[in-house]
């Protein structure tokens, strides 16, 4: 790092790009789909509109954003892979980024600990999720669990997402299903998000993890548990902290969180698409949050492995291309199908996905 950064609090270019994504305003729409794989976003953005032409970047981080129209709609894919500290940095980062309100929709993978109500290759919408930490206070070094009065994972109580867009994605992934695929799609079950994909989700390894019974136990905690993986939850819990946030937050200057460039910092972010003329000037200043902005959230997540079933099964390759294209169409169709009112949007002049820039 050869430039001197001179705030490390929120680290920004001298042309407003964020560190970690690399974007600008005018570069991410309010509408999102984030994914973990990078393939994925690829796929979803075929069906964006033709015109105007795809907006798509990709930053130092490994962070990829597509930007563009569906059926004349701004909107965005970011691909962020893997973890709550990736959809920490996006949804941190996104949110900096945009004026206005925030749709995102979650398009991952998971586990089911239900095959029989979430077999491989379902499509489960969570209703809620918890979260399971590693309690790095344990003992793991101890080599007998029964005398030892803390636990070693710490479940957290649920959080939910935004009904009415919960429900929109139950209903596109129906209407967009290919007519031959017998995926369910099922969206009563409850998901749990954990902090790696070995110890906190039950996997045993040669590390002594104290985990072999914790699938047993955290079915017997939470009701209607249904999924595992490790995203979901924090992009809930952001989304809940956003908008209960206190009023405070945008009187108190020590809060402020719109201010001027903090940094000439490192990011060079890759552009592979060009970008259109008359997006964002290098020195445009930053948007200003809207006072009582929103952030709405939902996920889909398609199973990927039957955790508890006796033969542990795994989905094939085949299976996620297909589920992947129509449930892509599914979750945009939802994505646009949220009602956002015009003045809650970000501004369409000078941004990527203007129509003036064809």
């Amino acid at each position: 790092m050869k430039d001197k950064l001179t705030d490390a609090n929120f680290p920004r270019t001298a042309d407003n790009r964020v560190y970690h994504l690399g974007l600008r305003p005018g570069e991410i729409a309010n509408r999102i789909v984030t994914v973990g794989s990078p393939s994925r976003a690829l796929t979803i953005a075929t069906h964006f509109d033709e015109e105007p032409k795809k907006f798509r970047l990709v930053s130092e981080r490994g962070f990829q954003t597509i930007t563009g129209r569906y059926k004349g709609v701004p909107v965005s894919v970011i691909s962020i892979g893997m973890g709550a500290p990736n959809m920490d940095f996006f949804v941190r980062e996104a949110r900096e980024s945009i004026a206005g309100d925030m749709v995102i929709i979650r398009l991952g993978s998971c586990g089911s600990l239900n095959y029989t109500s979430a077999p491989v290759g379902t499509v489960v919408v969570p209703k809620a999720c918890v979260s399971i930490t590693r309690n790095v206070d344990f003992d793991f070094g101890s080599s007998n669990d029964e005398h030892i009065e803390e636990k070693a994972y710490r479940i957290s109580r649920p959080v939910s997402d935004d009904l009415q867009l919960h429900q929109l994605i139950v209903s596109s992934l129906e209407k967009a299903r290919a007519l031959e695929d017998e995926s369910k799609i099922v969206g009563d079950l409850v998901n749990a998000s954990a902090d790696s994909f070995y110890s906190s989700q039950g996997r045993l390894t040669s590390f002594p993890d104290h985990n072999a019974h914790l699938v047993e136990e955290l079915l017997q905690q939470i009701d209607n548990l249904g999924t595992l993986e490790m995203e979901t939850h924090h992009l809930y819990h952001l989304a809940k902290c956003w908008n209960n946030r206190p009023n405070q937050a945008f009187t108190d200057p020590n809060l402020d969180h719109t201010g001027p460039p903090l940094t000439t910092g490192p990011v060079r972010p890759v552009t592979l698409t060009s970008s259109p003329s008359g997006v964002t000037s290098d020195n445009a200043p930053i948007p200003a949050t809207i006072m009582d902005s929103k952030i709405h959230v939902s996920a889909a997540q398609i199973v990927f492995a039957a955790r508890t079933s006796a033969d542990r099964d795994f989905i094939t390759p085949e299976r996620v291309q297909a589920i992947e294209e129509w449930g892509g169409k599914g979750v945009l169709e939802a994505l646009i199908a949220y009602h956002v009112p015009i003045e809650r949007l970000h501004p369409e002049k000078g941004s990527v996905w203007s129509m003036q820039n064809v």
